[in-house]
């Protein structure tokens, strides 16, 4: 069988690998970290065990499993663990709420599943909100409608229109009240580093459209691991990828690609402080895109023009980088995510011990820890509210003791305390926001792509005009068309399947779902596709 390469061990390079392996490829991975799962993985807090314990377990942020994604999770059924039926998949554990908190209010909290049959949407998804989060009628109906507007648009008026304006005019934000802003942009905090002047309505309302009708039909819209990431997902799918004979190398940077006469053909790995010149029949660059961007060579787009576009992509990244707090109290706060609607640094928090049933926390660290708020941080560029400083140019300390007090004042209201300084056992900060920087500022070594207005234009499919070079990251065009593990599964798959025809097999292709189709509003959209056809605009009122 060919031999696949496949630079990038995250997400999107080990579902690469686990697609090929079970269909008798021949597959090396090559990852830079010390540990697999790139953005995925957890981050041991090195020298925090004690007496033996293992070390306390960070995370790059928290992992969030919608009802809604199809590909991950179908590949998460086949990594065997344990006497799990179906594996890894087993282990994901459901939230069933979700959380508003904001300065000196009580927070707002919705329920994430309703165990019962849909029989008016737009009246379900309106009764979400309510007056507690001062919200008018009219903001309410006005938000619905355009909700509304995106999940019965058709796919070419999606693409074509929708992809090209931004999420805060598409709302007009600025022509509603200040509750509404807050409210309906701030949501947008959840998708990635979303950002609601940035992002296209396209991807923003088919998202929150589709987390709303999870959230308004039986079972949960939120799902979550049930232990550290390595321990119950990555570690066990690392050790199938090698029982199926894939070769998977940690520490292994990529320095360079080899592209002659419109070929790949090889490329420099560093290993051991060594560079290593490895090849293969076909190569799958599982890279994040600003990594991707720089490896680029005048030679590869002389072959692909296309790929000449992922300098201009690259800039479309943001930040989102978590921080955990370790507490000597189990703090539960909401049976979710929480948004933390005021805070200047946008946050949102997930209390993981009580989705942890069967992690002994005092088997980590010194023994001392019960409870582990993983924090994360959307907006690095806002002056917080004790330093008055952007994320990006405070040191750890001042991060820490600026997250910790915007939660405080969002969770510490009417009298109540929730967090307590006395519980806070220690911290720790994604290793990826690294010191010093020459600027003031600390860099960030693992950024996440933001779907923008006209970014669409400029991602790639998963092939290229390179004939044995394939792309599976969360940039590559998907129907999923967010930049989540999702994403990059989706992609792995894409790629995967155009090996199988460039290679002539005729092994199973990998299942691609469709997405954000929203079965029960067919007629609205196919009416909307017929106006679309004509040149007129959406009206899906008049169904």
């Amino acid at each position: 069988m060919p031999k696949v390469v496949i630079l990038g061990g995250g997400v999107a390079g080990m579902s690469a690998a686990h697609e090929l392996a079970e269909r008798g490829y021949f597959v090396e991975v090559y990852e830079r970290k010390g540990l697999p799962g790139g953005k995925a993985r957890s981050i041991p807090v090195k020298g925090s065990g004690k007496d033996g314990r293992k070390d306390l377990p960070g995370e790059h942020g928290f992992r969030f499993f919608p009802k809604f994604y199809n590909h991950i999770t179908d590949t998460l059924k086949r990594i065997p663990y344990q006497n799990n039926k179906k594996g890894v998949y087993d282990n994901l554990i459901e939230g069933t709420r979700l959380g508003l908190a904001r300065f000196d209010h009580e927070p707002v909290e919705f329920c994430t599943e309703l165990p019962r049959s849909m029989s008016d949407i737009r009246t379900l998804i309106k009764s979400m909100f309510d007056n507690r989060l001062g919200l008018s009628d009219e903001d309410i109906e006005h938000y619905v409608n355009k909700l509304w507007q995106v999940m019965t648009a058709c796919d070419e008026r999606r693409f074509l229109e929708y992809q090209r304006v931004g999420w805060w005019n598409f709302i007009q934000a600025d022509k509603q009240s200040e509750a509404y802003r807050k409210v309906f942009t701030g949501l947008t905090r959840i998708l990635v580093a979303a950002k609601s002047r940035e992002a296209n309505a396209f991807t923003v309302g088919a998202v929150c459209g589709q987390i709303m009708m999870d959230m308004v039909t039986p079972g949960s819209a939120d799902r979550l691991l049930n232990g550290p990431t390595n321990e119950v997902w990555l570690y066990p799918w690392l050790e199938h990828l090698k029982s199926m004979g894939v070769e998977y190398h940690l520490d292994a940077k990529l320095l360079s690609i080899d592209c002659v006469d419109g070929v790949i053909e090889g490329a420099w790995v560093e290993i051991a402080g060594q560079p290593v010149r490895v090849t293969g029949d076909y190569y799958i660059c599982a890279l994040p895109v600003e990594v991707m961007a720089g490896l680029v060579t005048e030679p590869m787009i002389a072959a692909d023009p296309l790929l000449g576009r992922l300098p201009e992509l690259a800039k479309s990244v943001d930040w989102m980088n978590g921080i955990q707090f370790f507490l000597t109290e189990d703090v539960p706060i909401i049976h979710g995510h929480m948004i933390y609607m005021d805070t200047p640094w946008a946050l949102t928090s997930v209390s993981q011990k009580q989705f942890w049933p069967h992690t002994d926390l005092s088997g980590y660290g010194d023994g001392k820890v019960k409870g582990v708020l993983s924090v994360d941080i959307s907006d690095w560029t806002t002056e917080g509210l004790i330093y008055g400083k952007q994320a990006m140019y405070c040191s750890p300390d001042e991060i820490k003791e600026e997250v910790w007090q915007q939660l405080k004042q969002s969770l510490n209201v009417d009298g109540q305390t929730v967090l307590c300084d006395d519980a806070l056992h220690s911290w720790f900060l994604d290793d990826d926001i690294q010191y010093p920087n020459p600027d003031g500022a600390c860099s960030n070594m693992e950024p996440l792509l933001v779907n923008k207005v006209h970014t669409w234009d400029l991602r790639p499919n998963a092939y290229t005009q390179i004939p044995n070079l394939f792309l599976a990251s969360d940039y590559v065009r998907t129907n999923t068309d967010l930049a989540t593990m999702e994403g990059a599964n989706e992609a792995a798959r894409r790629a995967v399947n155009c090996i199988l025809e460039a290679s002539g097999s005729d092994a199973k292709p990998c299942r691609i779902w469709e997405m954000y189709e929203y079965a029960s509003l067919v007629l609205w959209r196919s009416h909307d596709r017929e106006r679309f056809q004509k040149g007129l605009p959406w009206n899906g009122h008049l169904l």
